[in-house]
């Protein structure tokens, strides 16, 4: 079956409308990061979050930590799911699937090592999918996505096939690298934002590209 797509960094309803209309099943809102591309900050995701129909993923992605920040702010934005882009651990999980029910968990990690596996494995247990992203966490600015860069589709490979979980893949896809990273990753889902962008705004024609390369 054809991967699912979340098209990200969205920064307008008309931006929302046009990947809607292309055949995203996702929406990715960027909060407040300390890096990266696509942010919007809370009161844009809070205006666009209400016009993305029910059906469609809207995801808030966010770099707060601490779990009641994370549920003031997901309050304040409406979306129907929660990215959680700094590597957060099973008690903060459990937390929001308290306060938050109903509300979608989707972890990132960030694919660095075979490190990322064991961590990716842990947190599978506690949130509804995984987001595999490049970018790293643990530097002194944290890249914590949108950075356009591929990472190690082997590693994402051997996630995908142990974590028991939905599983998005990330990280500087393309209309030219897309079909390559679904042979070898056979995600559920694609998530992208440069790729589809040309000086910051989504790009139609990239847009087609991207949904022609993927049959």
């Amino acid at each position: 079956m054809r991967p699912r797509v979340k098209i990200c960094c969205i920064r307008s309803v008309e931006e929302a409308e046009l990947a809607i209309r292309y055949g995203a099943s996702a929406l990715g809102l960027v909060a407040e990061m300390p890096s990266g591309a696509g942010i919007i900050g809370e009161a844009r995701v809070a205006e666009i979050a209400p016009r993305v129909p029910p059906a469609i993923g809207s995801f808030l992605l966010t770099s707060e930590r601490e779990p009641d920040r994370i549920v003031a702010q997901q309050r304040r934005c409406r979306t129907n799911t929660v990215q959680l882009c700094d590597h957060l651990d099973a008690a903060t999980h459990r937390v929001l699937r308290t306060e938050l029910p109903g509300i979608a968990l989707v972890q990132v990690v960030h694919v660095t090592g075979p490190e990322s596996i064991t961590y990716a494995l842990e947190a599978a247990k506690t949130v509804d999918a995984l987001l595999l992203d490049s970018g790293n966490p643990a530097l002194a600015v944290k890249e914590l996505g949108g950075t356009g860069r591929t990472h190690d589709w082997t590693l994402s490979r051997a996630i995908r096939d142990r974590c028991g979980v939905p599983l998005f893949l990330a990280g500087g896809l393309r209309p030219d690298n897309v079909a390559r990273a679904i042979a070898a990753v056979q995600p559920y889902g694609l998530d992208l934002c440069t790729g589809v962008r040309t000086d910051g705004a989504l790009d139609e024609a990239k847009l087609k590209a991207f949904f022609d390369a993927i049959g």
